[in-house]
This record gives C-alpha cells, structure tokens and sequence, in this order.
C-alpha cells in the first residue's frame, strides 16, 4: 500500500501524512495502527491533536469504516489516544515522542544576556510607532495595484522611491529622482552589491575608525581597504590624492563614526574634487545624519555632486533595524551595473514594508517620529553628559553634537580592563579599539563607545548608573 495524504481540511483538522507501509507485514489495521504510533512516537502528530473522524479517515484512505474505528478502538485502550464526546478523538497527553537512539548533539551555551545594553547602532526599539505603521500597511495595501503582488521592478516599489527622493532631497539636500533610486535591505547589502557584483573595485580608501562588519562584508568580497588619517574635521581627504590604485572611498561625513564630527568643508570639497579628477566614486554612509542637536543640520555631500557619490541610507537608526530597507542614490552610469548585481528577486527587500513605508513617508509619520525620536536621544544625551559631569568628571565625552553614540575618551592602558569589568558587570558597551582599522598608522586612543539610544525608557537610569561604576577613578592628585 502506498504512502497516503489525508486532507480532513473541509471537515476536521488540517492535512495529515500516514506512511502505510506495508513491508512488515499485517492486516490493513495492523498497518494504519503501525502508521499512525509513528506519527505519534515520532511527534508529527503532537499531543491533543485532533484526527479526523473516522469515517472521513477511511475515505480517504480507502479502508472500511470499521477498521479505521477498530484501530481508534484500540489506540485508545494502549493510551496513545484519547476519545471524548463533543471533543472527537485526539492524540493522549502523555503520548510524546520516544527517546532517539542517537547520542544527542551537545547544546551550545548561549551567553547571559546584558543587563544593560549600552551598545552603539541600536535605536530604542521599544518607541517604534506601532499604531502608525499599522495604519501606513492599512492604506499601503488599499491603495496598491495588483500588479505589485508580482515579480516587480528590482529597483524597488515606484511608490517607495518617489517617497524617498521627496523626502531626501528635503531633509538631506540629496538631489536625485525615483529612476536613480534603487532599494536594498541596509547598507551591508549594498556594499555587497557594489563590490560583491563587480559594480565598483578595490581597493577602497576608508577611515581610520569604521564598522567592523563592513570591513568584513568588504574582505568577503575580496577588496583590500586602505585608511586615511583621522583628526577633529573628520578624514584626510586629502590623502586619497596619493592613494595609488584606489578609485573609490567610504565616507561617513555627517557624523564620523565612530569618532564624532562632521566631515569639514574643505574635506568635503576635496573628496569631490579627487572623485572628478581621477574617475572614482565616494560611497556617503549617512547612517544616523538626521539626529544632530547642538549645530546646523550638515547636508549630503552627494548634493555636491550626484554624479560622483553613491548615496546610502537605511531605517536601521531611525526605525527599526528589523525592518531591513535602505537605500542607494546612484550616479546614472551606475543604475544599470546595480541592477544586473542585484539580480534574482530573492534578493529583493518584501513589497509589503515597502509600501508601508512609502505610505508612511507620505503621510507625514516619518517625519514626526524622526523629531520625536531626536527629542528623546537629546534628553538621553544631556543626562549622559550630566551624570558624567557629576560622578566622572575626569571622563570627556566626545562627538556628542549628533548621533546615538559618544565617545568616553580614557587614559592610556585603560580600555581593555575598563571593557572586562563592564563584561563582569553585563553591561554591553564596545571599546574603541575594536573599530580601528588593523592597517592605521595614525595614533591610537583608548576609549568607550557609548550607545545612548537603545536601554527603553525605565531601563536607562539604571544603565547610566552600571556605566558609571565601571569607569576607572580620577588620577591621583585630582
């Protein structure tokens, strides 16, 4: 007898596989009471499922009513079954799988998570706008057309990229348009995209300090990084004119991360002008650019010259790195490069949180929570600094003007111990020398970086409070 399905759907239950195998022998009950143990022993069928009526089960296999009922009969006398009145038959409480012969595989310990969670890149989670977002997905899924249910543009949801170029060429001076957009799920996506796709070629000048995983993302793709020095303007842009070989740059020049600082004027003048003369390409990571608080919003440098500038962007600080979209503003010449990258639609962000978030934008949400949330990472801030001012005055924040993040600057031979005593105490916060570059020559400083945005609310005095009581003592004398 072969392998049956059983779809009890119309009348009870969902659908259920039976192996009717034959081979050992037996009556046709002996057989469908073999199967359905199994199924039970093994636990497909888990304890208080309900099977189908025995009648609907016999049709569908094929069997007489009576040995379909005779098998429940019988199951039901060994305990694998129990049967109620008005309740049907269902698999017994204690009916649980039996013990594998095999010697299990040792569990992973996984580490105890952090008490406080004082690590740089996390928003506050906990004040994602879910009414909002509810109400955007309500209106996106009214509104769409059939035809966005299907295989779609690679570039992303017209919907989502005429949102996007209104709302970045308003708030970052980006200039673009809907055809020079390409949507993505976060900037690790497009650095693979560039350079995993053969797009754009190292190697590739970064800054001194700089995302670990996006140098990794970069060594996957077999791209040789080379830093440029960093100061209090930001990088030395002046150093790609004698990189030899090098014909693009990754940038962070709103707020240098993680260091702090926008990049000045005449860099950004100058990274221009070295893009024009030698044919390269700047990659402009605006990762956290709509959070500043004590200066003058700083404007893309893409504005400067679209031509010249990959402009990347993501929601992973402003709403939620779950969500996995971002964004590439791309010179024309690259448009079409990008495209054949990006390739098979598995590799495509979902339609759905597309069209939220074009709906979302458009309705004005975005913008609100952006102040809100800007509201809130400055009151966090001011009490970092405040609290720091009080109980560890000999400590500096730096690069504290925008962002989620500071820098706690330490005195030499500190942070390693600093950052073991924080792992003692759980408190999850990252030292600054696991963002430099293995090839900087500039010098090295030891420090802490903070992130302030993501302990919710009621947690972030006590995560202060932890952080305060890592930090080394005054020196002596002081």
């Amino acid at each position: 007898m072969a392998d049956s399905w059983v779809n009890p759907a119309e009348r009870v239950g969902g659908d259920l596989h039976l192996d009717l195998d034959t081979s050992g022998g037996g009556s046709r009950r002996a057989v469908l009471g073999r199967a359905l143990r199994e199924a039970m022993a093994e636990g497909r069928l888990a304890p208080g499922t309900r099977l189908p009526p025995y009648r609907s089960l016999a049709a569908d296999l094929g069997l007489a009513r009576n040995t379909v009922a005779e098998t429940y009969a019988e199951l039901v006398a060994e305990g694998w079954l129990v049967a109620r009145q008005g309740s049907g038959t269902r698999v017994a409480p204690r009916a649980t799988p039996a013990a594998s012969p095999r010697v299990p595989k040792p569990v992973p310990v996984r580490p105890e998570p952090p008490a406080h969670n004082l690590r740089q890149g996390l928003p506050d989670v906990s004040s994602f706008p879910r009414a909002a977002w509810l109400a955007a997905a309500r209106r996106a899924l009214n509104a769409a057309p059939s035809e966005a249910f299907g295989p779609g543009d690679p570039r992303g949801r017209p919907e989502l990229r005429r949102a996007l170029a209104g709302y970045l060429s308003r708030v970052r001076g980006v200039r673009t348009s809907p055809e020079t957009i390409v949507v993505c799920s976060g900037v690790a996506h497009a650095l693979r995209l560039l350079f995993g796709g053969k797009v754009l070629r190292g190697p590739l000048a970064v800054e001194s300090y700089g995302l670990p995983f996006h140098r990794s993302v970069l060594e996957a793709a077999q791209v040789r990084t080379v830093p440029l020095t960093l100061d209090e303007h930001g990088a030395r842009t002046t150093e790609l004119f004698t990189l030899k070989g090098v014909r693009a740059a990754l940038l962070t020049p709103a707020h240098q991360f993680p260091t702090g600082g926008p990049l000045h004027p005449e860099r950004r003048a100058a990274a221009v002008d070295w893009a024009r003369g030698s044919g390269g390409v700047l990659l402009e990571d605006d990762y956290d650019g709509e959070f500043r608080y004590d200066r003058e919003p700083v404007g893309a440098v893409q504005g400067l010259d679209p031509q010249r500038v990959v402009y990347l962007g993501s929601l992973s600080k402003s709403l939620s790195p779950a969500l996995r979209l971002g964004w590439m503003v791309l010179p024309d010449h690259l448009v079409e490069p990008v495209l054949r990258a990006k390739g098979a639609r598995e590799a495509w962000a979902g339609v759905t949180d597309q069209l939220t978030l074009a709906a979302f934008i458009e309705s004005g949400h975005y913008d609100r929570h952006i102040r809100r949330s800007r509201q809130r990472y400055r009151d966090r801030r001011d009490r970092l600094v405040a609290l720091l001012a009080r109980r560890a005055p000999h400590v500096a924040p730096t690069g504290i003007a925008a962002g989620l993040h500071a820098v706690l600057r330490l005195p030499p031979g500190i942070e390693r111990p600093v950052t073991k005593a924080a792992a003692l105490q759980r408190v999850a916060v990252d030292g600054l020398a696991g963002f430099r570059h293995p090839a900087a020559t500039m010098p090295a400083y030891d420090g802490l970086v903070v992130g302030y945005a993501a302990p919710p609310d009621h947690a972030f005095g006590a995560a202060l409070d932890a952080l305060c009581g890592i930090l080394p003592p005054p020196p002596e004398g002081d």
